[in-house]
């Protein structure tokens, strides 16, 4: 049905069985619900049954583990039962009311699945794995309820002010997921004591084009630099009417601006805690806000934007926006190394996703279509031939080109990989930049 991608990884075991065995579950029923792909009545009961069966088991989940933190003294047990209390009390309401006022709605479905597993993936890495020492908890350094809830209010207020967005939380602890096709703008502060703030506001390009567009009488369906200029004045006007509810805050002022791409936002985010990070969901699609206190900043993510330079970068940032959208790559190897060593190679070029077996590959696809996938023709249990005999009769995955990945040059192998009609076939004893090469040659010469 989707784009998105749940596939179970051994990086979300916390080593807790009762736990992960519930974590995987979810993503099951996830991936069972991305499978429907119809309007029809029974898509829709389908939707129905299976969403209503999602939340009986996250909240037999989030029950489970909060037992199991008591059980252990968990320090963080107030913080980690607080984000499931926003999940269960707010978020999953709030998308619940979507589903029905669209009578379950593919495109209300797609938002559910986004949401879940936007958070259930962020909190799986981040929360769960805090409870036995795996990581460290992202929301430890919260403002206090009270001024979480002001600061709510303060910023639904102002998105309808001044963008004309009737705007709900949906999210306390927005982790920095990515949804939908997104600007993502960062606006430091600092004081003469070397403090800094750092802001962070995500619009989903529609919130932009439909409300900001539709302001300046813009005329298209994409962003472009009038309205990026107008995004970036009103947002600053934003963060001011925002930082005067933190403490001194006429001693900060404005250091750095930046327009950041996915990457180099995530990098900034993933720096430092925020104190506040909140998900709004809209008609219009998603907005997120966060702020964050980082005392140093370790090194400049973007380039800074100014009067004599703003122009030229808002340019080429909506150039690079537009562009940015990598090919995508399924590579299937029964070999942990094979596949990283693929991964290393490709990733900076290509946006890549591996699977161990051929069932993997299959699920993958389904849950993520790739342009193209390089398949190992000698794999254990089901073999390159009987992988590529599976996509070809799915109808949707037919007309998806896999080239094979063999060990073996001789002659006798060589004809019965080439026997099977690939879209090619790559040595894996082929040096590394040439494997690269062909693999650009094959996208240029099909005009992907």
């Amino acid at each position: 049905m989707g784009k998105n991608q749940f596939v179970w990884q051994e990086r979300f075991n916390i080593g807790v069985e009762s736990i992960d065995r519930e974590h995987r579950k979810l993503f099951a029923i996830m991936n069972k619900l991305s499978a429907y792909d119809d309007n029809d009545e029974k898509s829709r009961w389908a939707y129905q049954e299976g969403i209503k069966y999602f939340k009986e088991h996250a909240m037999k989940h989030f029950a489970e583990e909060e037992l199991y933190m008591a059980s252990i003294g968990y320090e963080g047990y107030d913080v980690h039962r607080r984000i499931h209390d926003t999940f269960r009390k707010k978020t999953l309401p709030e998308i619940e009311k979507e589903l029905a006022e669209s009578y379950y709605s593919m495109e209300s479905v797609k938002h559910f699945l986004g949401v879940c597993a936007g958070w259930l993936i962020g909190h799986t890495l981040t929360e769960d794995r805090a409870i036995v020492g795996k990581a460290e908890s992202k929301w430890g350094n919260l403002l206090p309820e009270e001024k979480q809830i002001a600061m709510k209010n303060t910023v639904a207020e102002l998105l309808y002010e001044m963008f004309q967005i009737e705007a709900k939380v949906i999210s306390e602890s927005y982790n920095g997921e990515k949804f939908g096709k997104g600007i993502y703008y960062r606006l430091v502060y600092g004081t003469d004591r070397g403090d800094r703030w750092e802001f962070f506001l995500v619009f989903e390009d529609r919130i932009i084009v439909n409300t900001i567009g539709k302001l300046i009488g813009a005329e298209t369906d994409g962003v472009d630099v009038m309205m990026m200029n107008a995004t970036r004045y009103a947002a600053k006007q934003f963060v001011e009417r925002i930082k005067t509810h933190f403490p001194n805050a006429e001693q900060f002022d404005i250091r750095e601006e930046n327009l950041l791409n996915y990457d180099q936002f995530q990098r900034a985010f993933e720096k430092h805690n925020p104190q506040c990070s909140l998900l709004f969901s809209a008609k219009e699609g998603y907005f997120a806000y966060s702020v964050m206190a980082p005392h140093l900043l370790e090194e400049e993510i973007a380039t800074s934007i100014g009067a004599e330079n703003a122009m030229a970068e808002i340019k080429k940032y909506l150039e690079n926006h537009e562009a940015e959208k990598k090919k995508k790559i399924l590579v299937v190897d029964d070999s942990d190394v094979m596949l990283q060593a693929m991964k290393r190679l490709l990733e900076g070029t290509y946006d890549i996703s591996l699977a161990k077996s051929g069932v993997a590959a299959i699920r993958s696809m389904t849950l993520d279509k790739p342009d193209l996938v390089l398949l190992d023709y000698e794999m254990p249990v089901c073999d390159g031939k009987q992988v590529l005999e599976m996509i070809r009769a799915e109808e949707e995955l037919a007309n998806i080109p896999v080239i094979f990945l063999t060990g073996r040059t001789d002659r006798e192998s060589v004809r019965n990989v080439v026997a099977l009609k690939p879209a090619g076939y790559l040595p894996k004893s082929m040096k590394s930049d040439e494997i690269k090469k062909n693999i650009k040659a094959y996208f240029d010469k099909v005009g992907k």
